[in-house]
């Protein structure tokens, strides 16, 4: 035995060892982190208090290299990087002690409000931006927009006409801890006791600034309510929010639900049944499940109700009743996702007296579902829903596209009640779906209380439309398309400690394709691991029943690899995800945004985000590319100055020269892209009444997903044919001989 060697063992394992365990626990899937803000600039410090120098604390940033553990058998290289793995690891402490401090600081000083500078730098330091959009009448349309005056107005009425449409910058008074909502806003004791049975303690950004707003806004907004009349008016306050993924969004627009009904019903004194008071439409069955269980989480004790709308359900309140009348046939519900674009087939359900009644306080539903439903209860008159106070339109970008957007709007016309507070909540929303939003919502309170002006406020949490700055994007070019499978196998076999690492996200663009990339990895993972039990395809052609279970396999980690479409690339939050594989280019920016945010969910870190691109998807992969370039800038990852990637020491930033050579596509083919994806990629099966197209010549033949060899495949074909023609040569002779022997005994007919 070596006796220095023995010495100068270090306690911590070394190499390869010490990497992998120092990166396992930077992975999401290592467990979750005690601040789940998504920035952490500079706070200021609290009024009052002058910034002092503290010699502990500077010492503490610059450790002696004494009081180090030293490896001296670790290379330059490791020492380097488990100095920077320290480095993080302090200033991740010293920031989780900042927000104690401020969160002791939020509860016991928060009796008197902070004035608008303080507002404004703490919302500034958590990237948070209010503003107040501008009434527009239903005088100003969009063809007099168009239409160019014959006269220019007077200067005074210009300057007028235009501070009139500007939007106005609020700052209004941050939730600093979720010990606030019962001291300053008034919250339920049991509505807070529920959110600390469950561990709420620090609020994201997007609840810091939403939810002050949505509780009281007239203690949120202080002095900016003095100075606009259409919030001092007392009308209920509608919100448009952008956040990014995984900041709890779902939360956020719970609490102020759930709170309003219990105020409501502790000032009426009344114990009466259920009513109907909230919708929450949500694009997908799974994500709406989601939030039935999110929801339900918080109602415990309070006596409300959550439920998730179901085929055959009655829901609707006529006169205070449950109304009875619905009729024989019941429309099936929608599969919600995308790639479907329609509803199934109704079908015949239970007899009227055997159908079950929803008797909910807070409805969870597909827009389909609950249209149908309300349609059939009223058949000869339209459709309303008068008990409704809130309706939350989760994943709102969707629910107002052209695929959505006539059930969505159907429900929300069925909505009468003059004191209807909307909310909107999305990580992308453009300006088009903000303006058609202000426009309803401007329109209906004209209609229905003229008087009462609805105003509408927009937060906005970080860059608007872009990736959360915790993911670490990779844009891997592999050529065609049997180039993916290769480099998937890689990502899955690698021993590097940079690669990803289960359980893991793949998406695509179809479910034909996600079927067959499916049964091509069944037998990669060794029996050892579980074997195919590991790996799971879950698309919208699945009932039911079976996409609940493979979710919940995936949710207890039975599954480790989820190949999937985009059905689960919106809202559902899985826990320890560890990255996402986008094998096919997204449809759009938003939708590569919505995908890459299954990961790194609440401040985790150290997820990964993989999108593979061809050949074929060179003039579709610059929308991408700008989101991971904005992503990266605002995790200060440039080319010349990003972080190490792995042993090598590569910058992970964009390269410069590859944003510059991608080609920009037009707004034909963004549009086309977005509606159809990649059109080398779609299913080969014609529809009703088309012949299908020859798969060599359309190119899809190269596009398969298969370790077959073209040439083997060719083989296979002629063979399947060869057998084929043998079979109708075979079934043709037999045919003749029958004929041949009918003739031959025809004379005893006669």
């Amino acid at each position: 035995m070596d006796i220095f060697k023995l010495l100068s063992r270090a306690t911590k394992p070394t190499g390869k060892s010490s990497a992998l365990g120092a990166q396992t626990s930077r992975l999401p899937s290592a467990g979750s982190t005690s601040n789940p803000q998504l920035y952490h600039d500079s706070i200021p410090e609290p009024r009052g208090q002058k910034r002092k120098r503290n010699d502990a604390s500077k010492d503490e940033k610059n450790p002696s290299p004494a009081d180090e553990e030293f490896n001296f058998f670790a290379t330059k290289a490791d020492r380097e990087s488990s100095a920077k793995r320290q480095a993080v690891e302090e200033d991740r402490e010293a920031r989780e002690q900042k927000q104690a401090g401020k969160e002791q600081y939020g509860a016991q000083q928060r009796a008197k409000d902070l004035d608008e500078s303080e507002c404004r730098q703490i919302l500034r330091s958590h990237r948070l931006k209010v503003t107040l959009l501008p009434y527009r009448g239903l005088e100003t349309t969009s063809s007099e927009k168009r239409k160019k005056p014959s006269k220019k107005p007077k200067a005074q009425d210009d300057a007028r006409s235009k501070a009139s449409e500007d939007p106005k910058q609020l700052y209004p008074q941050p939730l600093l801890a979720f010990g606030e909502l019962q001291s300053t806003y008034g919250i339920s004791k049991r509505l807070r006791e529920n959110l600390a049975r469950e561990g709420y303690k620090i609020p994201t950004e997007v609840q810091m600034g939403s939810l002050p707003l949505l509780l009281q806004p007239d203690i949120a907004l202080g002095a900016s309510i003095d100075d606009t009349d259409t919030l001092r008016s007392g009308a209920p306050i509608n919100l448009l929010t952008v956040a990014p993924t995984g900041s709890g969004k779902t939360l956020a627009f719970l609490i102020p639900v759930v709170n309003s009904m219990i105020q409501r019903r502790r000032k009426s004194k009344s114990d009466e049944s259920h009513r109907l008071e909230a919708v929450v439409i949500a694009p997908t069955r799974e994500l709406a499940s989601q939030i039935v269980n999110e929801g339900r989480k918080l109602v415990l004790g309070t006596g409300i109700k959550v439920v998730r709308m179901q085929k055959g359900m009655k829901v609707l309140e006529i006169g205070g009743k449950i109304d009875d009348s619905s009729s024989d046939i019941n429309p099936s519900e929608e599969d919600e996702s995308k790639e479907e674009g329609g509803s199934k087939a109704t079908k015949t359900s239970k007899e009227p007296s055997q159908q079950p009644t929803a008797k909910a306080d807070i409805l969870v539903t597909t827009p389909l579902a609950l249209l149908n439903t309300i349609s059939s209860s009223h058949s000869n008159t339209k459709p309303t829903l008068p008990t409704v106070r809130h309706l939350v339109l989760d994943e709102a970008d969707v629910l107002l596209d052209p695929l959505f957007r006539e059930q969505t709007l159907g429900i929300w016309d069925a909505c009468i009640n003059p004191d209807l507070q909307v909310t909107l909540w999305s990580a992308t929303m453009g300006s088009n779906i903000e303006a058609l939003a202000s426009s309803i919502i401007h329109s209906r309170q004209a209609r229905l209380s003229p008087q009462t002006p609805a105003p509408i406020i927009r937060l906005v949490v970080g860059l608007k439309d872009s990736a959360i700055p915790n993911i670490s994007h990779r844009l891997i070019y592999t050529a065609t398309e049997p180039g993916k499978l290769l480099a998937l196998r890689q990502l899955l076999h690698s021993s590097s400690t940079t690669t990803l690492r289960p359980p893991f996200l793949i998406f695509t663009q179809t479910i034909p394709r996600a079927i067959a990339l499916h049964s091509e990895l069944l037998y990669d993972i060794p029996p050892s691991a579980g074997g195919s039990s590991r790996l799971a395809v879950l698309h919208s052609d699945l009932s039911s029943t079976t996409r609940s279970a493979i979710m919940s396999r995936f949710r207890a980690g039975e599954i480790w690899i989820l190949i999937t479409t985009d059905l689960l690339s919106r809202g559902v939050d899985f826990r320890g995800i560890n990255g996402v594989v986008n094998y096919d280019i997204p449809n759009s920016a938003a939708a590569y945004i919505h995908s890459v945010g299954r990961t790194v969910r609440a401040g985790w870190e150290g997820g990964v985000a993989v999108t593979f691109y061809t050949k074929e998807d060179i003039a579709f992969v610059k929308g991408v590319a700008n989101v991971i370039a904005a992503s990266e800038r605002q995790a200060g990852k440039t080319p010349e100055s990003g972080e190490a990637g792995g042993s090598r020491g590569e910058a992970e930033g964009l390269p410069k020269w590859l944003l510059d050579a991608l080609p920009t596509p037009s707004k034909k083919d963004k549009k086309k892209l977005k509606m159809h994806g990649v059109e080398a990629r779609r299913t080969g099966v014609a529809g009703k009444g088309k012949k299908m197209k020859d798969p060599k010549k359309s190119g899809r033949a190269s596009m398969q997903i298969s370790t077959k060899s073209g040439f083997e495949r060719r083989l296979e074909n002629r063979k399947r044919g060869a057998i084929e023609g043998s079979k109708r040569r075979k079934n043709l002779l037999v045919g003749d001989e029958d004929a041949a022997e009918d003739s031959e005994w025809s004379g005893f007919d006669e």
